[in-house]
């Protein structure tokens, strides 16, 4: 009730009014087409009133390169097309939660966390009208999820990063800039960590680092670098390396992303 109080506050259009009081933009439903034509009903001098969608970038590392998940739609607009699994946002619900739904309903995959990227508002980045993108990313270790499709995909799969097929809506830019942000936040947060498991060797780590930068590492500069994040924890472990003498292996002190710098 909370949105129709909001909504008679504000002075929004009947129609909008009656949408939220129905719950017909509830999880998975359409918003009213007003909300995607961008028409403004009489009175409230030419306001619009968007339709909000929430899509998800997934990163995994698969067969030592940086991938992403995709779902191939099932209905138009882009029918057959590989997109990032995303959705309407309902009328009562949060965007995150949102977000955490179109995932599970169009990949199977739950249980991953989610972090805002940015808002994507180009006025045609969507043939159906007026719909504004909130985008999130994740990170998850490799063979930890096995995405299936469901209800509102035909396939869900890993591509690389660096040959995605074409994309419906505006989404290569979205995933270019989830691309962008991972690698800047390489230096100065932990979040490499979330692609591995939980205990690794600093050669693991280095490996991750290389991946999503997409060049080679120098390894002394880059252990001293990492050791002087003093987020690490000798676990007293070790594992074997071949020839070499065992690796040992370590352990991020606290679970999550850590800001280093």
């Amino acid at each position: 009730m909370l949105a129709v109080e909001n909504a008679k506050r504000l002075k929004l259009p009947k129609v909008y009014k009656r949408h939220l009081k129905s719950g017909q933009s509830k999880a998975g439903g359409k918003p009213p087409a007003e909300a995607l034509s961008g028409k403004s009903a009489p009175g409230t001098v030419g306001r619009l009133y968007p339709a909000v969608t929430s899509d998800i970038v997934i990163f995994t590392i698969r067969e030592e390169l940086l991938q992403l998940l995709l779902i191939q739609r099932a209905a138009p607009p882009y029918a057959g097309c590989w997109a990032l699994p995303g959705g309407f946002v309902g009328a009562g619900e949060a965007l995150e939660r949102a977000a955490a739904r179109e995932l599970r309903e169009e990949t199977g995959v739950s249980g991953v966390y989610l972090e805002q990227l940015y808002t994507f508002g180009h006025p045609r980045r969507d043939p159906r009208g007026r719909v504004i993108s909130v985008a999130y990313y994740a990170l998850v270790p490799p063979g930890r999820i096995h995405p299936r499709p469901a209800s509102d995909a035909r396939r869900a799969d890993w591509f690389r990063c660096d040959r995605l097929p074409p994309l419906a809506f505006d989404h290569s830019e979205i995933a270019r800039m989830a691309q962008e942000r991972l690698a800047a936040k390489l230096g100065y947060s932990t979040i490499a960590f979330q692609f591995l498991p939980g205990k690794f060797t600093l050669g693991e780590l280095q490996r991750v680092y290389e991946i999503i930068l997409g060049r080679a590492l120098d390894k002394r500069n880059f252990r001293k670098r990492i050791m002087a994040y003093d987020c690490l924890q000798d676990i007293g472990e070790t594992v074997g390396n071949g020839r070499r003498r065992p690796a040992r292996l370590y352990a991020l002190r606290s679970q999550g992303i850590e800001f280093v710098r």
